[in-house]
C-alpha cells in the first residue's frame, strides 16, 4: 500500500490532531504542506471521485480566502471543472487535512472516519 498522502497545514489544530492520531495508529504518512504544495487539479479530481462526497465538501468554508473570493454564492453555480480549478489554485481553499491513499479520501478530521478508513 502506498503511504497515505496527508495534506495538512502545520498551524492548524485539527491537522495536528489528525496527524497525531495517524502516527499513534502507525499509519505510514507522506506529509504534504497544503499551501506550499496543494494537490493538482487532476489529483483533486481523483480524490473527489474516490471520496463519495460532494465537491463542495472539499472547500474550507470557514477560511478567510473563501470569504474573500465570495465563494458562498459561486459554489452552487460553478461547474465541477471551475471548482477543481479553484481548489487547485489555492491550498487555503481546501478543507484540511486531506488524506488520500490512492483509493480512498477523507476530508477534515473525524475520528470515526479515520478509524474506518485508515486504522
Amino acid at each position: 500500500m502506498m503511504a497515505l498522502a496527508f495534506y495538512w497545514y502545520p498551524k492548524c489544530g485539527t491537522c495536528r490532531k489528525a496527524k497525531k492520531w495517524l502516527e499513534e495508529s502507525n499509519v505510514d504518512l507522506n506529509e504534504i504542506h497544503i499551501v506550499d504544495n496543494p494537490p493538482a487539479k487532476e489529483q483533486l479530481k481523483e480524490m473527489y471521485q474516490n471520496s463519495g462526497l460532494e465537491l463542495k465538501k472539499f472547500f474550507n468554508t470557514s477560511g478567510q480566502k473563501y470569504r474573500e473570493l465570495g465563494l458562498k454564492d459561486k459554489i452552487g453555480t460553478a461547474s465541477e471543472d471551475e471548482l477543481l480549478e479553484l481548489l487547485a489554485s489555492e491550498g487555503m481553499l481546501i478543507k484540511r487535512p486531506l488524506a488520500y491513499d490512492g483509493k480512498k479520501t477523507t476530508v477534515g478530521f473525524n475520528e470515526a472516519e479515520y478509524e474506518k478508513n485508515w486504522a
